[in-house]
């Protein structure tokens, strides 16, 4: 084989092999919606924002959720606590970072802001499904 060939081959499987290693952070990049644990490190990682890192569990069943709701108009991470309709530490918490309960929520829950106006959070017993929904809810600012 001449020595272009093996260069161009050599090429070849370096660029296939750096592909293939970022191919899991691509589709992640590219996801319009995903549900998984934090025993899957990978997404846990990559979708779970620190505010919800850091959430007190108050049950020991719970996932997690991300949306990409309309492409760039906003971006939806949610955590779903089963087993439970206690609020009363994930207030607790939300109220020691400096968020706000609202007065008003449009969706049946508590409705939190901050100081950036580009996210809010909601937090939601669903009496039915016997869990307790915390949302955030980040729009882009233009």
């Amino acid at each position: 084989m001449k020595k272009i060939h093996k260069i161009m081959l050599g090429t070849l499987v370096v660029l296939v092999g750096i592909f293939a290693s970022f191919w899991p952070t691509i589709q992640m990049e590219l996801a319009n919606s995903a549900h998984y644990t934090e025993k899957e490190k990978r997404q846990y990682e990559y979708y779970t924002p620190e505010i919800l890192k850091k959430m007190p569990r108050i049950s020991e069943r719970y996932e997690f959720d991300f949306y990409n709701v309309a492409g760039p108009g906003s971006l939806v991470y949610s955590i779903t606590f089963h087993n439970t309709l206690d609020t009363v530490r994930i207030s607790t918490y939300l109220a020691s970072l400096g968020y706000v309960k609202q007065n008003t929520c449009p969706v049946e829950g508590e409705c939190w802001s901050s100081s950036d106006p580009a996210e809010s959070i909601t937090v939601s017993s669903v009496t039915k499904m016997n869990a307790v929904m915390v949302q955030v809810d980040r729009s882009p600012q233009f």
